[in-house]
């Protein structure tokens, strides 16, 4: 009994040394699986984290492809852009020297516009046709006669000629011979002496060359049974208002005739009376008014029927061969006693003159307008 219950205890302690150490493998093997769990979660992690960066690398890859592909392009579009500026300051560069010559081209357009304004106002005075002719008596040369005109008509023809002129300023004077030969003479000296009492005076003699002038013919045409009228209202209908002129022109109370045929314009209010006898439209005429019924009495104008044309319109330029003009006179005397000494000195053949056919000698501070006429003599031959 005693031998066994010492040993007991012994047996005890190696039970609790064994069941410590298996607890304590049983804590390892606890441990170790939670270490390997850790592990594998770490070896997997690790296996994430290296396909993580192998795509991470090849989308740096690919980044790098497209950033450098992305350079490229920006480098090109920039060539591009480059180019481009280039090509539109070319242009522009272009468009400037093209506007400045295009500029200069309008400048001397415009000069040359104005020089030819300049030139057509010259001529439009030159050949100016539409002047007011001032009143003259005309005197009737012939009359023919023309069966087919039954006396409907007056004609007559008109020649008009512009006399050519030229303007004398001061200091000039304009001398005509009355030989050809003697003008030609003076003129190929540079210049005269013409002795004044105890002076002298210096002139140089020139040739004229006048502005051209015209000469046409007016053909006038009067129609005897026609009469013209204007300014009428337009109050009723148009076949009322053709009907109330020709009643009102059909009265012989106030001068009118029997009417042929009536032409109004409602628009214009202008027309034309024609009656079927001669005198009638005269007579009217020389009223230049006259009173017609509307839905009240109305003043109209009336007046002949003309009808003209211009022919034979002719231009004429050129040098009159017998008068010269004197130039540089110096004015020290009276007007009228220098230009005797000018004709007295001119008529001498000692001069080279001649007989002088007329003079005219402007002082310093005047001018005179000196007209011409055609030479008897060239008209005749």
């Amino acid at each position: 009994m005693g031998d066994s219950d010492a040993v007991k205890p012994v047996v005890n302690g190696k039970m609790d040394i064994v069941g410590d150490e298996e607890h304590k493998l049983s804590e390892a093997k606890e441990e170790l699986k939670k270490w390997t769990k850790q592990v594998e979660k770490a070896e997997d992690e690790k296996s994430r984290l290296q396909l993580a960066k192998l795509s991470a690398e090849d989308s740096k890859k690919d980044a790098s492809k497209d950033l450098t592909a992305l350079q490229q392009r920006e480098q090109q579009r920039r060539d591009e852009f480059s180019q481009t500026m280039k090509g539109i300051q070319n242009d522009i560069s272009m468009l400037e020297k093209g506007n400045k010559d295009l500029m200069e081209k309008v400048k001397k357009s415009q000069a040359k516009l104005h020089a030819k304004k300049a030139e057509s106002a010259t001529l439009q005075q030159r050949f100016k046709i539409h002047v007011q002719i001032p009143e003259k008596k005309v005197k009737f040369t012939r009359k023919e006669e023309d069966s087919d005109d039954s006396g409907q008509h007056i004609k007559g023809v008109f020649t008009i000629a512009q006399r050519p002129s030229v303007l004398l300023k001061g200091g000039q004077a304009l001398i005509t011979f009355e030989e050809e030969k003697v003008a030609a003479q003076i003129l190929k000296m540079a210049k005269c002496t013409v002795s004044c009492d105890k002076d002298k005076v210096h002139v140089k003699p020139k040739s004229l060359t006048l502005d051209p002038f015209v000469k046409f013919e007016v053909h006038l045409d009067v129609s005897t049974k026609t009469l013209s009228f204007s300014n009428v209202p337009f109050t009723l209908s148009e076949e009322r208002m053709r009907d109330r002129l020709e009643i009102s022109f059909s009265k012989p109370s106030r001068g009118g005739g029997e009417v042929q045929k009536v032409d109004y314009d409602m628009h214009t209010g202008k027309g034309q009376i024609t009656f079927l006898n001669t005198g009638v439209a005269e007579r009217l005429a020389l009223k230049r008014m006259y009173r017609v019924d509307m839905d009240r009495e109305v003043n109209v104008k009336v007046d002949l029927v003309y009808n003209y044309k211009l022919k034979k319109f002719q231009t004429f330029c050129g040098a009159p061969k017998r008068t010269i003009l004197l130039c540089g006179i110096t004015d020290f005397q009276d007007e009228e006693d220098l230009q005797d000494h000018l004709e007295i000195h001119f008529q001498k053949p000692s001069n080279y003159g001649g007989e002088v056919d007329c003079i005219k000698y402007v002082s310093g501070g005047n001018e005179v307008k000196a007209f011409f006429t055609e030479d008897v003599a060239e008209m005749e031959a």
